[in-house]
């Protein structure tokens, strides 16, 4: 159905997250609420202290694990509609994100509007593909909405890995991989190339890794680094969060190549500040060429934007007279070291 120039007034951008007023409900809010529709398990997205949580198995899971488990709700399937009040129904499609991550396809009396919550459209063994959904209204992040963001494939990235491995055998590489998402994707595609060897793990990332196989994740043989001698890793493979790269914990272990594997990594400075050795462009977010193909796919007559840089994708909007509109959530970029 054709959506004039004012908003549907069955939802509205508010500080704390996107609210259906009509029923009470709301989509990833930044604050406790009664009812809530959870695109995934990223903090700046998920949080403890809801009344009802509707998201996919997997999301309920990792909500249990970082969050406390919720009072009520239920598990929504990929494809599954759900009526939630005033004749609006919700529909949980995959995102490409994150294990369990979704798009919510809103639908009342004919209008549709698609939450994407965060998203990327490249391949990743660890969850299932973004599938893109005509709508009236889009309302997407925009975390690396700048023409510099190009991602490259992540078979490069993972070569790149892989050799500097193979030309530093008496120190270890040490990867900071945010533990949610980016951790077990890196480690799925290192065995994707072939690497078979233990990966070892730093210990925050032992249980993100568990939950991923407990939903049919297979990430090979892992092993948690407290369980070796630091000496022994010359030559290894470590995962850990990219806040303890430069910790005491890593200066123990043999010579470390400092890794990142961040779509930040496209910013040198940022390497460089960090003291990044070895910057790793990989990223679970779509890139600029991505955000717009995918607003060009699925032809929304209006695109909200949240999380990112906003102005250029407005911009970009504004030159082929697609209406849009910024909006200013809370809480939407606590989690950069996950990009």
């Amino acid at each position: 159905m054709p959506i004039g120039p004012e908003t549907p007034r069955w939802i509205k951008a508010e500080r704390e997250g996107l609210h259906l007023p009509t029923i009470g409900w709301w989509i990833d809010p930044s604050r406790a609420v009664a009812n809530a529709l959870v695109t995934h398990g990223h903090a700046d997205h998920a949080r403890g202290g809801h009344g009802e949580v509707w998201a996919t198995a997997a999301t309920r899971d990792i909500i249990d694990l970082r969050y406390g488990t919720p009072a009520g709700g239920g598990d929504v399937a990929y494809g599954e509609c759900i009526e939630i009040g005033d004749s609006i129904t919700a529909t949980f499609l995959p995102a490409g994100h994150v294990l369990g991550s979704a798009q919510i396809l809103l639908e009342r009396q004919g209008e549709r509007i698609i939450v994407t919550g965060d998203y990327k459209r490249r391949a990743d063994p660890t969850c299932p593909p973004f599938v893109p959904t005509p709508c009236d209204i889009l309302i997407t992040e925009a975390t690396f909405a700048l023409p510099i963001f190009t991602h490259p494939p992540i078979e490069r990235e993972i070569a790149r890995l892989l050799a500097a491995r193979e030309a530093n055998p008496e120190r270890a590489i040490l990867v900071g991989a945010y533990a949610l998402g980016k951790a077990q994707r890196v480690i799925a595609e290192l065995r994707r190339a072939g690497y078979a060897e233990t990966i070892w793990l730093h210990g925050a990332m032992t249980a993100m890794c568990l939950l991923y196989e407990r939903h049919g994740v297979a990430l090979g043989p892992l092993a948690p680094v407290s369980e070796t001698a630091r000496g022994e890793l010359k030559g290894e493979i470590v995962i850990c969060p990219p806040s303890a790269l430069n910790s005491v914990w890593a200066r123990k272990l043999p010579d470390p190549i400092n890794a990142v594997a961040s779509g930040w990594m496209r910013v040198r400075q940022r390497a460089v500040q960090s003291n990044v050795e070895l910057p790793l462009i990989i990223s679970d977010h779509c890139d600029w060429n991505e955000l717009t193909a995918t607003i060009l796919e699925v032809a929304p007559q209006e695109t909200w934007i949240t999380h990112g840089r906003e102005d250029a994708l407005l911009h970009w909007c504004a030159m082929r007279q697609i209406r849009a509109r910024a909006l200013d959530l809370v809480g939407r970029e606590d989690e950069d070291e996950a990009a």
